[in-house]
């Protein structure tokens, strides 16, 4: 994978990069100057992050794996250490599919119901490969989502989720919090 370099990170406008930053040079990225990308943060190929009105805000630790999409108007926030498989779709825009309107982003908008609503992934979420995350959901902290899930309602913290639309399976440990604990004494030792 080839990596953007610093320069260019800067060059293209981001509301704020952090350090150690990791982009690979076939990610796209709309709306740069409403993106804010943390520390330690890994994009990888075919990624697209198109921030509406609303901006994308990733935490530190963030991994977003390839053939991923961050898209809308409404507000995206990753929070510190999630992860996103490869082919997660996550909007914070959607059509109305009813039929009462027409969609599509070349018809002019008193023609359509375009919904935007925030989405929130909160500290240690994991969202497996395929799923898709609807506008309006919270994942709080150390929610797990299976592969080829949808998530169209919010899901409690360390809980582990699966299925169309995707539902509570079990609990998640929290041991991942201790590990948090200990990479933080590492990193304030160096």
């Amino acid at each position: 994978m080839a990596l953007l370099s610093r320069e260019q990170l800067v060059a293209m406008g981001f509301a704020a990069v952090g350090d150690n930053v990791f982009i690979s040079d076939k990610a796209s990225f709309y709306g740069c100057g409403r993106i804010r990308i943390g520390n330690n943060v890994r994009i990888d190929d075919f990624v697209v992050l198109s921030a509406g009105q609303g901006g994308i805000e990733l935490g530190d630790y963030i991994h977003i794996a390839v053939f991923s999409s961050l898209i809308g108007a409404g507000r995206i926030h990753l929070a510190d250490f999630a992860n996103i498989s490869s082919r997660v779709a996550i909007y914070s825009s959607s059509d109305d599919y009813s039929g009462a309107t027409m969609t599509n982003p070349m018809v002019p908008d008193e023609f359509k119901a375009v919904q935007h609503a925030d989405v929130v992934i909160g500290k240690h979420v994991i969202i497996g490969c395929g799923t898709v995350v609807l506008p309006g959901v919270t994942l709080h902290e150390g929610a797990a989502v299976g592969a080829l899930s949808l998530v169209n309602r919010d899901c409690e913290p360390f809980a582990v989720y699966a299925g169309q639309p995707a539902r509570r399976i079990k609990a998640r440990s929290r041991d991942l919090l201790q590990l948090e604990q200990q990479l933080k004494q590492r990193t304030s030792q160096q």
